[in-house]
């Protein structure tokens, strides 16, 4: 069991490698050890590309016979980009496959691993089994939602500021934390804001790391009030972007969609966008993962929309006080204790000279039950 974890915690490194390439496939590692040494890795690079155990098998120095394969999500069984692994695995005659999690996908789950033992071959699962539903939670959620997958983010400080009394918000953490939230940005496929973030930073939402990819903008502008001298029209001709409304103005649609963005009607809801309708719709689309960096009002609806699934919050050694000074939810907030939005606690990291708190959002259970 040892060796098990070993060989898994190497094929969940690969799958790492993944990273924003892959989406909204998952995340997978793999690797073949024959007598005690690794005899092939691979990892699923790119979407559309073969999968983490073709790649492993291609790699193979040595004839993988009677060699076990380690690989971090249940092998495919289905013709999708590319034929199923399953097939792959048998021809090899690999004699022992060790699985970190089954694949939630239902034209999987658990259907690989019978073919798998109906050829004879040895199966075991839950190799790490936790490590490696935390490497592919954001698919996990696509595939049983067909919802994106919602991180919100928010810098603060330790009185809970996210800007001075004047507004100023540039910079609260530190260039590690910043960083940070830039690899979130090349890992999440959509990054979604408030129209008030843009009026008031006018942000380009951009990934800024070597060799990153830029996630696709999505600005919740619910009467198209959207500059057009702002730089996410400016550079929409080459960064895939998103504007939901409920506006019914035609004119500016169509001037919108010149710029070569989409926008996209979304129903109402008390005035606003219906969140859960604009993640229906961008679902449909393939966005498996959203970064919310909405800002304060739309964190607020976020939330009571019970759209979001992960919080990200980064604290700076720094007090800014004042009354009027910004928090990182507005609206009206709740009025008893018992209808607090309960988070559990994921980790927490000290990048730099901040602190990063990750939690969980619990979804919220109906009084009556």
């Amino acid at each position: 069991m040892e060796n098990d974890q070993y060989y898994m915690e190497k094929a969940i490194e690969l799958a790492k490698k993944g990273i924003g390439k892959v989406n909204p496939n998952p995340m997978v590692g793999a690797v073949i050890v024959k007598h005690g040494v690794i005899i092939g890795e691979g990892y699923h690079e790119k979407y559309g590309c073969l999968h983490a155990e073709r790649m492993a098998l291609d790699k193979c120095n040595e004839d993988p016979k009677d060699s076990t394969l380690y690989v971090t999500l249940e092998p495919c069984c289905h013709f999708g980009k590319t034929p199923p692994c399953t097939d792959a695995i048998i021809k090899s005659k690999i004699k022992r496959v060790v699985i970190g999690i089954k694949d939630p996908n239902e034209l999987v789950s658990g259907k690989g691993i019978e073919i798998l033992k109906s050829h004879g071959i040895q199966v075991d699962t839950g190799v790490l089994g936790k490590e490696c539903l935390e490497l592919n939670k954001k698919f996990f959620h696509y595939i049983l939602t067909k919802t994106p997958f919602v991180l919100m983010k928010y810098a603060m400080t330790v009185d809970g500021k996210i800007g001075t009394n004047t507004g100023n918000s540039k910079w609260i953490t530190g260039e590690e934390a910043r960083r940070h939230v830039h690899e979130l940005r090349n890992e999440l496929s959509g990054i979604m804001v408030g129209i008030k973030t843009v009026l008031t930073d006018d942000p380009l939402l951009t990934c800024r790391i070597p060799e990153g990819r830029n996630p696709i903008r999505i600005i919740c502008d619910s009467h198209l009030r959207i500059p057009l001298y702002s730089k996410i029209v400016k550079t929409a001709k080459d960064i895939p972007t998103i504007v939901a409304t409920i506006s019914k103005d035609y004119d500016k649609r169509k001037i919108l969609e010149g710029f070569n963005i989409k926008v996209l009607p979304v129903r109402e809801s008390n005035g606003r966008i219906d969140l859960n309708d604009l993640l229906i719709q961008l679902g449909t689309m393939g966005i498996d993962s959203i970064l919310l960096e909405g800002g304060a009002t739309l964190n607020e609806s976020a939330l009571s929309s019970g759209i979001v699934n992960r919080l990200n919050v980064y604290i700076a050694p720094k007090i800014f006080g004042g009354t009027i000074s910004p928090s990182p939810i507005e609206g009206t907030g709740i009025s008893e204790i018992e209808e607090a939005y309960l988070l559990t606690r994921n980790k927490i990291s000290v990048i730099g000279d901040d602190i990063l708190l990750q939690y969980d959002v619990e979804v919220k259970k109906c009084l009556q039950d």
